[in-house]
């Protein structure tokens, strides 16, 4: 028995179609040993049809001038002449070791390599990025802190404005609530002299402290 599968025919530059469905993919088989027995189509949705123009030695004819396929993209074709009419067509394709080839490329590539090169690449570009990121939030962060020391002494200044507070001056000493007698500025004394090297006593009354005690 010899069975071609057709994906697509045509007779004169006609195409060859199930007459039932018009389906362009059937197959073609041939029985027997004597040539000149028809062949029988058989189309993908059950069509099945005798084929009195294409006989077992015709059919034997095709599958001896096929192209065949070397390459995944290649086509499997066919010419020959049939009582006259010119049949070409392509046949559906066999598997080739170009074809497990690339498939094992393809899945080893789109699936394995290029999903982790992909991977490798975003994770390059996010380490880039992450100084980046630092830096801008570090900047925002210095400024936001800026900013809210410049609104905390701004409040407190209001504050103290409002409860009637000030800094206090650090030469400003407060008066005595009862002046010594003696006489003395502040609890001292200026004199002269040159035995000492010193100009000013201490006030023995207040002990210094420029206060009556």
């Amino acid at each position: 028995m010899l069975t071609l599968k057709i994906q697509q025919m045509t007779i004169n530059g006609h195409p060859y179609l199930c007459p039932e469905c018009a389906s362009e993919a059937f197959t073609l088989d041939g029985t027997g040993w004597i040539d000149a027995f028809p062949v029988r189509g058989n189309c993908w949705q059950s069509h099945s049809w005798e084929e009195p123009l294409i006989t077992l030695g015709d059919l034997k004819m095709i599958n001896a001038a096929r192209t065949g396929r070397q390459r995944a993209e290649d086509d499997d074709t066919f010419h020959v002449i049939i009582g006259g009419a010119a049949i070409e067509g392509v046949l559906h394709p066999d598997v080739t070791p170009d074809d497990i080839k690339r498939a094992v490329r393809d899945v080893y590539w789109k699936r394995i390599i290029k999903p982790a090169a992909r991977r490798q690449k975003n994770a390059a570009k996010r380490a880039l990025k992450r100084p980046v990121k630092k830096a801008v939030r570090a900047a925002t962060g210095a400024a936001s802190d800026t900013v809210a020391a410049a609104k905390a002494a701004a409040i407190g200044a209001a504050w103290n404005i409002r409860a009637g507070g000030h800094e206090p001056d650090p030469d400003y000493k407060a008066e005595p609530v009862i002046p010594c007698g003696a006489g003395c500025d502040r609890g001292y004394f200026t004199i002269e002299s040159r035995i000492h090297k010193t100009q000013t006593v201490r006030c023995v009354v207040c002990s210094g402290t420029g206060e009556l005690n």
